[in-house]
């Protein structure tokens, strides 16, 4: 499939699906192993400074996140990591706040590269290859300028239930239906 369109295709799902099911908080629901682990990043526009959201797949290893820049450099969240590097994670397990940083170490590198590609589910083999049972070469050939980024958790971020969540509509509905029960049904 041509990648213009691979993107277009991924950009309209997680614009109209995957961010708004974070915000909403159905995010622990989101992670499988086929569909892939998810966690939504929120950056801050590098020109506008607006709140941007952008689902990634990931890793955790001793406590810090790993994720890649699917579409590399050229990634508008990669870029703006670049231009503010303090972040906020939606993960499944709740909000994060932390700092992001680029991985240039060789020797780390490829066993993250391995394990978020494992975790990515089908999004894992879009790459070219089985994660699975690649070797380390053709790993470090195929992905070698694919941007690993390493996200150090600081604190607490703002999750479904906090101001910039959507858990509020839940309420909402809940309350109508309710109501609606109460006085036309009862």
């Amino acid at each position: 499939m041509n990648t213009s369109i691979l993107r277009r295709v991924f950009w309209f799902l997680n614009k109209i699906f995957m961010v708004p099911m974070f915000r909403l908080g159905f995010g622990p629901f989101m992670g499988n192993p086929l569909s892939g682990y998810i966690m939504v990043i929120k950056t801050a526009g590098r020109k506008s400074g607006k709140t941007r959201y952008s689902p990634v797949n990931y890793c955790i290893y001793y406590g810090d996140l790993y994720c890649i820049a699917g579409w590399g450099k050229l990634s508008d969240w990669y870029r703006n990591i670049l231009a503010n590097p303090n972040i906020e994670v939606i993960h499944p397990d709740g909000p994060l706040a932390g700092v992001a940083e680029v991985v240039t170490d060789r020797v780390n590198r490829n066993t993250m590269l391995r394990m978020v590609l494992k975790n990515a589910g089908f999004a894992g083999f879009l790459e070219g290859f089985n994660p699975f049972k690649v070797t380390d070469e053709e790993l470090e050939r195929k992905l070698g300028d694919l941007p690993l980024i390493r996200i150090h958790p600081t604190g607490l971020g703002n999750g479904a239930n906090d101001p910039a969540g959507w858990n509020w509509v839940w309420t909402l509905v809940f309350s109508a239906v309710l109501i609606y029960l109460l006085v036309y049904v009862f």
